[in-house]
C-alpha cells in the first residue's frame, strides 16, 4: 500500500486569517456559499481560506472584505 503524504502544517498567520473571515461572516450571517456568491469565488476557496489551507490573494481579500463591509485589518490582525 503507498503511503499517503502527510498533510502540510497550517501557517499559524493563515489560520488567523481563516478564524477572523469566519467570525466575520457568522457576524454577518452568511453561509460560506453566500459570501462565495456574493464575492464571486468558489465555495471552496472560502472553506480552504477558512481553514487556513490556502494563502489569500489580496483581491481576494478585497472582494471578501467588500462583501463583509468590514476593515481589512478585522480580517489580518490579531483578536
Amino acid at each position: 500500500m503507498p503511503n499517503r503524504p502527510s498533510k502540510k502544517p497550517v501557517d499559524p498567520w493563515l489560520k488567523l486569517v481563516g478564524d477572523n473571515l469566519r467570525t466575520a461572516r457568522k457576524a454577518a450571517g452568511l453561509t460560506q456559499e453566500k459570501l462565495a456568491e456574493l464575492a464571486d469565488l468558489a465555495p471552496r476557496t472560502i472553506q480552504k481560506i477558512e481553514a487556513g489551507r490556502i494563502t489569500i490573494l489580496i483581491t481576494t481579500l478585497r472582494r471578501i472584505r467588500k462583501v463583509l463591509g468590514c476593515p481589512y485589518q478585522s480580517l489580518l490582525g490579531d483578536k
